[in-house]
């Protein structure tokens, strides 16, 4: 079974200065239901630890503190 799971699992690599869009992780109860955005802004890698921890910031330069996993993220091509 692991070998047919991971035959599947697609492997993510970020560099340093790559758009990304951060997923919505916060269930909120919103009006428009399954019509609710699932990504937030475009933001900007600025460092990759191993393990899959991600560094961002904003697309003005500003850097946010928190620690964002792989796995909440998706490539942006503008």
């Amino acid at each position: 079974m692991a070998r047919a799971f991971n035959a599947r699992v697609r492997h993510r690599e970020f560099c340093p200065g790559d758009l990304v869009l951060r997923k919505v992780l916060h269930i909120a109860p919103d009006s428009r239901g399954k019509f609710v955005y699932k990504y937030d802004r475009s933001f900007v890698v600025r460092e990759v630890f191993f393990g899959g921890a991600i560094i961002l910031s904003d697309m003005d330069g500003t850097e946010n503190a928190l620690l964002v996993n792989a796995d909440a993220l998706k490539k942006y091509y503008p």
